[in-house]
């Protein structure tokens, strides 16, 4: 289900958002199908040259913000990302190392991605997100939809009861995440939570708050 900030941010630049389908399989077949019907340009979501270059500027971002990265860890689908990370991180630092996290069905179903520096293959998403919570160091939730709740939301409860010991970092971008960060103070009040068990989650108003939480642990 794609998360109503993207759907969002798209109609925001003037476009139409069609929805279609319970999954990715039957959203790309109809995409494709409006695409022969009425002479639309059809943009692969990750199997495009422009598309995997554009998501490699997220590397970019990475060495700016923090030049003395060793790694990179990156969860593989399709392997847009995978392949913009790694080719843009290399060239800005040849001895970075990108490591792919990717689900075993999506290697059968053809999305095999092995330009990366080690590529751990996982039998499902939920082993894949385990395996980036065991390989991380720090984890930021941006705006999202219950899928990055439901994540950020084991982050929150590991490290509260101190079996992840790494900084929670949600984006308040326009204060989306508001109502978050009032029901941890409820938890608080309500002698549910602590404010100790609480220290590593942190609220961030913009990027550069970011850096400095990342920066400071």
């Amino acid at each position: 289900v794609t998360p109503l900030i993207k759907v969002n941010r798209t109609k925001s630049f003037g476009a139409d958002v069609v929805l279609h389908g319970d999954v990715y399989d039957e959203a790309c077949a109809y995409a494709l199908e409006l695409a022969e019907e009425k002479g639309y340009t059809f943009i692969h979501p990750f199997d495009d040259p422009a598309v995997a270059t554009g998501q490699g500027t997220i590397a970019m971002e990475i060495i700016q913000e923090l030049p003395l990265v060793d790694y990179i860890l990156v969860p593989i689908g399709g392997g847009g990302l995978a392949t913009g990370v790694s080719t843009l991180a290399k060239l800005l630092n040849p001895h970075i190392k990108v490591i792919g996290v990717e689900p075993q069905f999506f290697i059968d179903a053809g999305f095999l991605y092995e330009d990366v520096t080690n590529l751990i293959v996982t039998k499902d998403m939920s082993e894949r997100k385990a395996k980036m919570i065991e390989l991380g160091d720090a984890f930021i939730a941006f705006p999202g939809g219950t899928g990055t709740l439901e994540e950020i939301a084991e982050i929150m409860s590991k490290v509260s009861l101190g079996h992840l010991d790494a900084p929670c970092i949600l984006y308040n971008l326009n204060g989306y995440y508001d109502s978050l960060r009032d029901l941890l103070r409820h938890m608080i009040e309500k002698d549910l939570s602590t404010e100790e068990r609480q220290q590593e989650i942190y609220f961030a108003e913009n990027l550069e708050q970011i850096k400095e939480i990342l920066l400071k642990e």
